[in-house]
């Protein structure tokens, strides 16, 4: 079988981008291991436009947004089922001094297209701990990310376009023309395999450090169902009911995908310190996310092999940035743009040629 694309792994990127590539009428062939506690499935899904405690916007957000907004928008549309929530993002101040930060920030800057409001003051909703009061973010909200790749996944399978299974790299050869896995041959492979390229040997030079994130389902005795997301130190992404997602812890020290005490008793006080009151743990996951230390993604193709590209290291900012980056990216592989700077993996190429010649050193 003859593809124009091979894509490895489909997980959040690796699902947009095999969507994005073949609503451009490109043959397209995913591979992917299912697996329950990818990161991608056991993510809260969030799109935060402001970036953390830096109170700054998102990087490339006035593009990121509305590109983000017409795919789930059109996913909406083709499945006829909601994937993808909007609801504002109650930012809560811990402290006197965060709210002092902010005011200072905000001071001159336009910030009307991401902030409904400030706060000096709690809100007054029920339950809610919020004495410093906080700033209500606009145009973010959240994706039902384990939905929505389910739906892709039963398509792919549907067209016989899904390898479910592990990718064997021991069958993949390169050829002057693209490259063959098994009995398939295509004109280019892209990898999408989260953390796991640390173990691919093509881009295992790449700076990526695995990050493990727990994150909880809990249940309120109160049968709360806020208008707003929450967030101090954790996110509380509510689902109806009276139940929350509450994540994410960060570990990279401990790089594994187990759960633990310690991760399940750090998010219920994060849970506690913003809402008060009696709950019950009814979930607890852990995934790996993909992190980069310059906090940009890892997009391009391989220094040496033109048919490898990787398309990767998006963090805890995939909902965000996949949808644009997918498409920018698409238009880089067809030859009609050159990939930005700020994610092309031309800027570790460095890193490249010492991985090569410690190589060379050991054989």
């Amino acid at each position: 079988m003859n593809y124009d694309f091979i894509v490895v792994g489909h997980g959040l990127a690796g699902a947009i981008l095999a969507e994005t590539l073949r609503s451009r009428g490109n043959k397209v062939l995913v591979i992917d291991e299912p697996k329950e506690n990818s990161a991608s499935r056991v993510a809260a899904g969030l799109l935060n436009p402001v970036a953390g405690k830096r109170f700054a916007k998102s990087w490339l957000v006035d593009t990121l947004v509305p590109a983000a907004d017409a795919f789930y928008d059109a996913l909406e549309a083709r499945y006829g089922r909601e994937l993808f929530f909007h609801k504002p993002i109650y930012k809560i101040f811990s402290t006197i001094e965060e709210q002092n930060t902010w005011m200072a920030k905000s001071a001159g800057s336009n910030w009307s297209d991401y902030i409904e409001a400030t706060y000096t003051q709690t809100i007054n909703q029920p339950g809610v701990d919020d004495p410093f009061g906080g700033i209500m973010i606009k145009r973010g909200g959240f994706l039902h990310v384990f939905a929505m790749l389910d739906m892709l996944t039963e398509d792919l399978l549907q067209q016989k376009l899904l390898l479910p299974e592990r990718f064997d790299m021991s069958q993949l050869q390169l050829t002057e023309t693209g490259v063959n896995y098994k009995t398939i041959t295509s004109k280019h492979l892209v990898f999408c395999e989260g953390y796991q390229v640390v173990n691919n040997p093509y881009f295992a030079w790449l700076p990526l450090q695995p990050t493990k994130g727990e994150v909880l389902e809990v249940q309120t005795a109160q049968n709360l169902s806020p208008e707003c997301i929450y967030n101090k130190a954790v996110y509380v992404v509510p689902e109806g009911g009276g139940r929350f997602i509450v994540g994410a812890t960060y570990d990279w020290r401990n790089p594994n995908e187990e759960t633990t005490p310690q991760g399940a008793d750090e998010l219920s006080e994060r849970f506690r310190q913003i809402l008060p009151q009696e709950f019950k743990v009814t979930g607890h996951w852990a995934g790996i996310r993909p992190a980069v230390r310059d906090r940009r993604p890892l997009v391009g193709t391989h220094p040496n092999y033109k048919q490898l590209s990787v398309f990767n290291g998006m963090g805890s900012k995939g909902v965000l940035m996949a949808p644009y980056l997918a498409s920018h990216f698409a238009d880089a592989l067809a030859g009609q743009s050159e990939l930005m700077p700020e994610i092309h993996i031309s800027r570790y190429f460095s890193l490249y040629y010492d991985y090569i010649k410690h190589q060379n050193l050991q054989l």
